[in-house]
This record gives C-alpha cells, sequence and structure tokens, in this order.
C-alpha cells in the first residue's frame, strides 16, 4: 500500500489523508518551537519555497484488557486495586507444576471482537512462547499468539473529527492486521527514595486481546479517533470495559516519517500510551520531532521511546528489540485452539465444551455506528449530537430515560443535555453517574418548559437548586421560588406599569417609534426579562407594552 501524504488541517495538530495526491495539501516541514510542542504557526499553514515534502505513517499496536472475573490461564480473580500480590496463583508465580488452564470466557471475548471487527475468525489458533527476561515475568516468557492469532485481516472504521472541518460524513477506514490472546505481565514499582523497585503479580496472567492496525494513519488525532471508536465498540459489546485510566487498555504507537515516493522511514515505538490525549500530542510531536532531526541530518534510530506527560515531549527507553530476540517458540503446555460454527459443529457436542463462532455473531449487539444512525433516524437529531451521546461514557441511556418521561421536543432534550448538564459535568469533574440530577428531574423541568409554566430563565434557575439541592422535584422548587409563568391579563397590566414608573430613561433610551414600528435592538428581550423576574415571555411582555405606548409589533 502507498504510504499516506499529509494534508494540513489546523494548524499544530493534525495532517488528514486525501483520497489521491491531486487532492493532497501537502505538509512542507519548518520545524520551530511553536509546530514541535504542537502550537499553532501560520508558518505551518503554508509552504516556504524548496521545502521538502514529508508524510507520516503511524501504527498502532492496542492492548485490551478482557471483562473476565479470572485470569487467562489460572482461577485466580480480577479485581482493580487489590492489595498487592493477593490475587496471585501458583501459576501466575511461575511456580515449577504448574500448568495453564485456557479461560473459555476470554476465548469467547477475543471472537466476539474480531467479528464486530469485521475480521476472519480462525477456527484454529496456536499458542506461543515469548521469551524475555523481566522482573514482573516470573516464568520468563509470556504466552501469546504469534503464529497463528485467534483473528485475522479485519477492518475499522472511523469518522475524522478535526475541528471545525468535522464531518460525520467524512470517513476513514484502518486495516486490522490481528487480534491475539495473550497474558499480562506484573507491575514493578519503582521508589526512588530507596533506590529499589517492588513487584505486584496481581496484574501478571490477566486476559489481554492485543489489536494490531496497519500504518493506515498519518496523525495524533487519526489515531485518538481510531481508538475511541473501538473503545465504544468493545463497551458495547462488553468484552472489555476500556478504562485507559485503569489501564485496561493501553497503546503502543509506531511513527515514522519518509518523502512521498521513497521507502518508509525508520521508525520508532511510542510505548503505554494510556490516554487518548496523550496518544495524540505524543505522535504529533514524534512526527514533528523525526522531521526536525532528518533535517538537521539526523538520523532516526529504531528505538522504544517513552511520552513525558509534563513536558510534552517524547524521550528514549531503549534501542528496539529485534522479534528474533524473544525466540518464539510453540507453547507445549497448550493444544490448538479449535473453534467451531455451525457446519463444522460435531454432532452431539456438548455446547458449554465448545465455542460456537456463529452462535456469538448471532448474539453480537447494535454496535455504536449502527447506534448512531438509529439515533438520528429516531429522534431527528444532528449526526454529531449522536457522536456526543456517545462518546461520553454514560450519556445516551441518560438522553433515552428523559425522552421515555419527558413531553418535550428530541432536540430541546439534546440542546439541555449537551450544554447545560454535560456543561455542568465538565466544570465540576463529574461523570454522568455522578450527577446530583436524575433523568426523571431533567424530563419533569423540561416539560414544565414544554408547556410554558416557566420560562427559560426559570428552568435555568430551576436546575441550579436541582444540582444545589437534591431531593427537591422541579415542579416543588417552582411552587417554593414562585416561579410560574404570569398570563392573567391584569398581572401583565401591573408589571408594564411597574417597568414604566421604575425605568422611564431605560424604556426611552431602549424603545423608540420610527414610522409607527418598533425599534431598539437586541437588548430589549433581556431587559424586559429581568424586569419581570423570569415570570412572563418576554414576547407576551413586550406585545402588551407595546399596547401601552401605542406602538404597532415590529415582528
Amino acid at each position: 500500500m502507498a504510504a499516506p501524504m499529509l494534508q494540513w488541517a489546523r494548524a499544530g495538530r493534525c495532517w488528514l489523508l486525501g483520497p489521491c495526491p491531486r487532492r493532497m495539501i501537502l505538509l512542507f516541514a519548518e520545524p520551530g518551537p511553536g509546530r514541535v510542542r504542537g502550537q499553532s504557526s501560520a508558518a505551518a499553514q503554508e509552504p516556504r519555497p524548496g521545502a521538502q515534502e514529508w508524510a507520516a505513517v503511524v501504527g498502532l499496536e492496542i492492548h485490551v484488557q478482557i471483562s473476565s472475573n479470572s485470569k487467562l490461564f489460572s482461577g485466580s480473580q480480577v479485581t482493580f486495586l487489590a492489595p498487592p500480590n493477593s490475587l496471585v496463583s501458583f501459576f501466575d508465580a511461575s511456580l515449577p507444576g504448574t500448568l495453564p488452564v485456557l479461560n473459555r470466557r476470554c476465548v469467547e471475548a477475543a471472537v466476539m471482537t474480531g467479528l464486530a471487527l469485521n475480521c476472519t475468525v480462525n477456527k484454529k489458533s496456536l499458542f506461543d512462547r515469548k521469551h524475555y527476561f523481566y522482573a514482573d515475568l516470573p516464568a520468563g516468557y509470556q504466552i501469546t499468539q504469534q503464529r497463528r492469532p485467534i483473528a485475522i485481516n479485519g477492518s475499522l472504521t472511523y469518522s475524522l473529527g478535526v475541528g471545525a472541518l468535522w464531518s460525520p460524513s467524512a470517513t476513514k477506514t484502518v486495516r486490522i492486521k490481528q487480534i491475539q490472546l495473550e497474558q499480562d505481565s506484573g507491575k514493578s514499582l519503582h521508589d526512588d527514595m530507596r533506590s529499589q523497585t517492588l513487584i505486584d503479580l496481581n496484574r501478571a496472567g490477566v486476559g489481554l486481546m492485543e489489536v494490531v492496525m496497519e500504518p493506515d494513519m498519518s496523525c495524533g488525532d487519526e489515531a485518538a479517533t481510531a481508538v475511541k471508536e473501538l473503545q465504544l465498540i468493545l463497551r458495547a459489546l462488553g468484552t472489555s470495559q476500556a478504562n485507559m485510566a485503569e489501564g485496561q487498555l493501553r497503546v503502543d504507537a509506531n511513527v515514522s516519517v519518509h518523502h512521498p515516493g521513497e521507502p518508509l522511514g525508520v521508525r520508532t515505538e511510542v510505548k503505554n500510551l494510556n490516554s487518548i490525549r496523550f496518544l495524540a500530542k505524543a505522535i504529533d510531536y514524534e512526527i514533528q520531532r523525526q522531521i526536525k532531526e532528518l533535517e538537521n541530518g539526523g538520523k532516526i534510530l529504531n528505538e522504544t521511546r517513552a511520552f513525558d506527560e509534563k513536558l510534552g515531549c517524547t524521550v528514549s527507553m531503549r534501542d528496539k528489540e529485534g522479534k528474533q530476540d524473544y525466540r518464539f517458540m510453540p507453547e507445549p503446555n497448550l493444544p490448538p485452539l479449535i473453534l467451531y460454527d455451525t457446519e463444522s459443529l460435531p454432532m452431539g457436542a456438548d455446547p458449554q465444551q465448545v465455542v460456537n463462532i456463529d452462535r456469538i455473531r448471532e448474539s453480537l449487539p447494535e454496535l455504536p455506528s449502527v447506534t448512531r444512525e438509529r439515533l438520528v433516524e429516531q429522534y431527528g437529531i444532528l449526526p454529531e449530537h449522536s457522536f456526543a451521546l456517545l462518546n461520553e461514557d454514560g450519556l445516551l441511556e441518560f438522553f433515552q430515560n428523559v425522552m421515555k418521561e419527558t413531553r418535550a421536543e428530541p432536540k430541546k432534550v439534546i440542546g439541555w443535555i449537551l450544554s447545560t448538564f454535560l456543561g455542568y459535568l465538565k466544570q465540576r469533574n463529574l461523570a454522568v453517574s455522578e450527577s446530583p440530577v436524575s433523568p426523571s428531574s431533567l424530563a419533569e423541568l423540561l416539560s414544565l418548559l414544554d408547556d410554558k409554566v416557566i420560562s427559560q430563565p426559570a428552568a435555568q434557575q430551576v436546575f441550579e437548586e436541582l444540582w444545589q439541592n437534591q431531593g427537591k422535584s422541579p415542579g416543588q422548587i417552582v411552587q417554593e421560588k414562585k416561579l410560574e409563568l404570569l398570563h392573567q391579563q391584569e398581572e401583565l397590566e401591573e408589571i408594564c406599569q411597574a417597568v414604566l414608573d421604575q425605568h422611564p430613561q431605560e424604556v426611552t433610551g431602549i424603545f423608540f417609534v420610527t414610522s409607527g414600528e418598533w425599534g431598539g435592538g437586541c437588548h430589549q428581550h433581556k431587559w424586559l426579562e429581568v424586569s419581570s423576574k423570569a415570570q412572563v415571555f418576554p414576547a407576551d411582555l413586550q406585545d402588551e407594552l407595546w399596547g401601552w405606548l401605542g406602538v404597532t409589533s415590529g415582528h
């Protein structure tokens, strides 16, 4: 496959792939301090005369922790933040004479993930030993699938999202080379104060799926978007919680740059990226670092690097080890893993003793891409709103629960959820599950607003009260605060008289008559609303005030 070239989409952030060279704006490297750190730079958008063209190639290796109660080859429990070395079996500690027993749940999760990613599931896959020596790997080798993984040749389609140019219809597909089952290693805890390293084997032997993506991406934002889409798929399937903060999804990024039409450059691997935001930053920095190094006459080393989150740059860890150093060999204690479909299933086979690929395919849930299409069709919301609902964990369920209980239109509901509700969560760094406002409370509030019982400013006031005072319903707050809209003619007349008596200069300054029509600009509604303490719709009060002043409506 020809290496993709880079199209500038947003200064200092991303370069997008074009479908053919004639539609591409090539990146011309002109590294400066702002460019290297990923900051905005006007010079980055226009090539300087004689500048070299560069193309970046990005591939990903994603380690996904499988949602399972026990480890891949032992019965030890899998629990986050358990006391150190409290979940370690004899096999996990690699004591002599212990043998692996394959976890059926992990196999089914890998098959389900492979099917969701359009992979070919191998009916026969093999386990191998990958040898390397480190303190958190007691056996001196990792059991993985090097020769014949459980799934191969898949694909993942995602929407390109780059600032103002984001479009749900602009999609790209990255190829999935393979999905393989393997063990996780333990965890090394470095104590710099005592100059020692402590080993926690709770994680040793936990089941992982390694998802290998071909180098079809060209920048950090593309890689981040692909990983986010994979994360949504894994959660929809239930095969992994994919919580990056808990180490359940970790990414290694392979990055290289080259001149278009020339062989691919030497790649570096940025290891253990545990945040989608840091993934994008690390890749973009590494692209700029390599371009700057080559343009200054330097050489790119085939090495492993880490991303320093505080400095915002990658730092060298060690020279990249070749595959031959791992001395792969067949795992002698595990037979080939045999899977079946409906046609090859033996007669009279016990369903509990075999894994049926077709049965797993039939049980696949609705995937995120289908969910987004359904939301747009069912509720008439914008495609970008459907992405926002899925991208925030728990927000889609919250929205659907509100819709079940409110009479408000979906567009009004989605507006409140994405602006007011989500805004409150972001300001306070809370998850949807931690919100003090329940779906039923928001549904009742929006119904009051839709029925014109309260005004928009009053609804905002009620929402603030709901956030601060749990236990009260929107109806109770409206009654206590006397926020109901006034509809009686006498009440409107009293407000108009009060406005004219208390603010004669403001009325004269804001409103004026020109040829029998009303004028005064965009300030009138806000001022009238404040004057009536949010108890009257501005349009109703304005019409009444017009009548008092003998002015024709300008609507």
